[in-house]
Order: structure tokens, then C-alpha cells, then sequence
């Protein structure tokens, strides 16, 4: 006598499951802890900043008074620090991303056996401390004047630490924002199929310029749009390199005028921050707005009785 099995109903959406039977595997998880840490995390971030800013507004016996951040913004070397770094940002930014996009995509696309080799020298930055970088540098930039006094290369030595625009300190903020943009490029490039979109392309007779800036770029504007923020991020903030080498963008002169007034020095620290963090809600704003506008819109289709 064969063996009975119960057997549920069948419909035509599938088999009948039994209320409940699920119930305790379907039942959604607590979530209070989630509130937790994000409350911990806000507070750690918010309390002494918001603190900061009461020390900065409020004078004991005159109440609130704006003084520290009127004087600041009229404070020498304001205007042309923050300008500064700006334009170094800016200058790292277009470098760096020159110098890595057609590295990844010829090693993607033509030599992929490289792509350690290249993963490697990229990663090396942040082996080597920035106070050796900065000794290398400076070792260098004595050691040029000395032996190429006599040669086209003595006035290039002097352009690159022009005091209004010191290009050795985009080459440095190059190399160490080089780890960032490799891992922000490389995320975005094993996202796309590459050799797929560049054949199409070289099929329909487009030059590899084309294929670069209006094939691939388009695909990964939302990689170049985290490379930019790492990067500025990285420019804004960095200290010791400038300082070392004797210029003086935002982040030294913060440094600078903070030993002058307590209130002053307080309120520079939050208006760096919220410049900073509104450049960074800027960039991350602008790929967010690339990212959604370069992936196509779904498509549905419907089958015909």
C-alpha cells in the first residue's frame, strides 16, 4: 500500500501556503538599533560643531554677535587662501583624471595581464609617507637651480613654485590623490563592458578620442564624479606638504591665523567645514544627477495574443 502525502491545493497563481506557516521567517526585524547608532554617529558629528558655533556667536555680557565671522571674511588672505586651494583642487582634479582614464581604459581594453602592475604603482602613495614625499620634492627642487642654471629647464624649475600658483603642489597632491582615483575609476570600469561599447563603436568607424569622450565618459560619470570629490576632499584638507614647501593655501593659513584670536580660530574651523562639506554635497549632488540621466530608461514590451 503505497504511502499517503498530504498535498496542498493548487490554483492558478501556484500552491496554497498556509497562513502563518511563514509568519516567523516574514516577520521584519527590529530596527531600533539602526536608530541607535545613527543617533550615536549624528551626535558625535553635530554636538561639537554646533558647540563650536554657540563659542563663536555668543559673548558672555553682549549676547549673540556675528563679529568673528564679519572679521574673518575681512581678514587678510581670506579670499586669495581659499581662492588658492580652489584652483589647486581644480588643477588636480583635470590631472589626475588625464592621466588615469586612458591608463585604465588601454590596460581594460588592450593589456589586461597589466592591471596589477598598474593596481600597484597606483596603491604606492599610500605606502610612502607625505613627509617623505615632501623631503623627495624639496631635495629636488634645490638640487634642479644648482646643475640647470644653464639650461631651459632652470625657468621651469622656477615657474612650478610661482607663489600665485605653485604647480609642484598639484604634482604632489597628484600622486597622493592617485590611490582614489584608481579605485573610484577601476569600480566604474568593471561596471561597464568596455571592449563591448569600444568595438561597437570602432565598428560604425569612430576614432578612439570619440570612443573615449562620448562612449566611455558618458558611462562613468558617476566614477569621475567620486574621483573629484575624494580628490578635492584630499586638497582642501591636506597641510603638511604646503606648509613644508613654504606656501600658503586654506589649509595653512587656517593654521596661521588660528593663534591670533580664540573666537576667530574657532569660527575658521566651522566655516572650512561647511565650505568643505558644501563643495563635497555639490560634486556628490552633480554624479548623483550624471549617474541617473546616462542609464537608460527601462523598457517593457508586451507580448501579442
Amino acid at each position: 500500500m503505497a504511502a499517503m502525502t498530504p498535498t496542498l491545493p493548487q490554483t492558478d497563481e501556484g500552491p496554497v501556503t498556509v497562513p502563518g506557516a511563514r509568519a516567523k521567517a516574514r516577520r521584519p526585524r527590529p530596527r531600533i538599533w539602526r536608530g541607535a547608532v545613527l543617533g550615536l554617529a549624528a551626535a558625535y558629528f553635530l554636538v561639537p560643531l554646533v558647540a563650536s558655533f554657540v563659542f563663536t556667536v555668543h559673548v558672555p555680557g553682549q549676547g549673540i554677535t556675528f563679529e568673528a565671522y564679519t572679521e574673518l571674511l575681512a581678514a587678510e588672505g581670506f579670499t586669495e587662501s581659499l581662492l588658492l586651494s580652489l584652483g589647486l583642487a581644480a588643477a588636480t582634479i583635470a590631472l589626475s583624471l588625464l592621466l588615469a582614464v586612458p591608463a585604465l581604459v588601454a590596460v581594460r581594453i588592450g593589456s589586461p595581464r597589466l592591471r596589477p602592475v598598474v593596481e600597484v604603482v597606483c596603491m604606492l602613495p599610500l605606502v610612502v609617507p607625505p613627509i617623505a614625499l615632501v623631503t623627495g620634492i624639496t631635495t629636488v627642487l634645490r638640487w634642479g637651480p644648482d646643475h640647470l642654471s644653464r639650461t631651459p629647464l632652470y625657468q621651469t624649475f622656477i615657474a612650478v613654485q610661482n607663489e600665485k600658483f605653485p604647480f609642484v603642489l598639484v604634482l604632489a597632491y597628484t600622486v597622493l590623490a592617485l590611490p582614489f582615483v584608481y579605485r573610484s575609476l577601476d569600480a566604474g570600469l568593471r561596471a561597464v563592458d568596455v571592449p563591448t561599447l569600444t568595438e561597437a563603436a570602432r565598428s560604425c568607424g569612430a576614432s578612439w578620442p570619440y570612443v573615449v569622450l562620448r562612449v566611455l565618459l558618458p558611462n562613468l560619470r558617476a566614477s569621475l564624479a567620486g574621483a573629484a570629490f575624494l580628490t578635492l576632499a584630499l586638497v582642501l584638507g591636506e597641510f603638511t606638504i604646503a606648509s613644508l614647501l613654504g606656501f600658503r593655501p586654506f589649509a595653512v593659513w587656517i593654521v596661521t591665523i588660528s593663534g591670533a584670536q580664540a573666537r576667530m580660530s574657532v569660527a575658521v574651523s566651522v566655516l572650512s567645514l561647511l565650505i568643505t562639506w558644501l563643495l563635497l554635497l555639490l560634486l556628490s549632488r552633480a554624479g548623483t544627477n550624471a549617474s541617473g540621466a546616462s542609464s537608460p530608461a527601462p523598457t517593457t514590451s508586451r507580448k501579442e495574443s
